[in-house]
């Protein structure tokens, strides 16, 4: 979509995977990164990934690598606010970033299309996607005018989680059914690429 670029966040410390990188874990031999990139990137004008460490690890996807610009590992809002600040830089004609997570492998297809609409039927600044009744915030629609705001949320006031940002505007949901499977599972351990590999096998996903 013209005016849309997409940020895809992959800079956890993949605890859970054993301190491996989750992006680079592969299902359905594609990393997940591949996944991510192969469903995002026909829906939006750029793309690009958001990640600490040695960028080269990412360099075989020939995206931009952004790394947060707030330091500590503060987490997906300042992954969010690295996304932004690059639009800023590069992309001035662009109005929305739409971030993903890397380790949610069956996201849709119409995804961007689904909150910008969300967004204008509400009246709302940001969105993001639900599924069962359930917000997926990083899964989310923010305009690049809100990132001088979100500067100061992460730095003057030490904000971390999302909805703690997010609750001082209005936010539209996007709802997404949640079967045959929820666009929006994610994969955090072992077992949950297990499960996912199983899904993709049965024909669901």
């Amino acid at each position: 979509m013209k005016g849309f670029a997409g940020l895809i966040l992959a800079g956890g410390l993949g605890r859970r995977m054993g301190g491996i990188d989750k992006g680079l874990v592969e299902l359905g031999g594609q990393t997940l990164v591949a996944r991510t990139i192969a469903i995002i990137k026909p829906q939006v004008e750029r793309l690009a990934i958001n990640a600490n460490g040695d960028p080269q690890r990412f360099a075989q996807f020939g995206l931009p690598v952004l790394a947060d610009s707030v330091p500590g590992f503060a987490g997906p809002l300042a992954g969010i606010l690295a996304g932004l600040e690059w639009l800023e830089r590069d992309m001035p004609q662009a109005c929305f970033l739409v971030t993903v997570p890397c380790d949610t492998p069956f996201l849709p297809t119409d995804l961007v299309a689904r909150l910008a609409q969300a967004a204008k039927d509400e009246g709302a600044l940001l969105a993001c996607a639900e599924s069962d009744h359930q917000l997926h915030p990083v899964i989310g629609l923010w305009p690049v005018g809100i990132a001088k705001a979100l500067r100061q949320a992460l730095v003057g006031e030490d904000i971390r989680k999302i909805d703690r940002f997010t609750q001082r505007y209005r936010v539209a949901a996007a709802d997404f059914p949640a079967k045959p499977i929820d666009p929006f599972l994610n994969v955090n351990t072992p077992d949950d690429i297990a499960k996912a590999e199983a899904l993709l096998g049965s024909g669901a996903a």
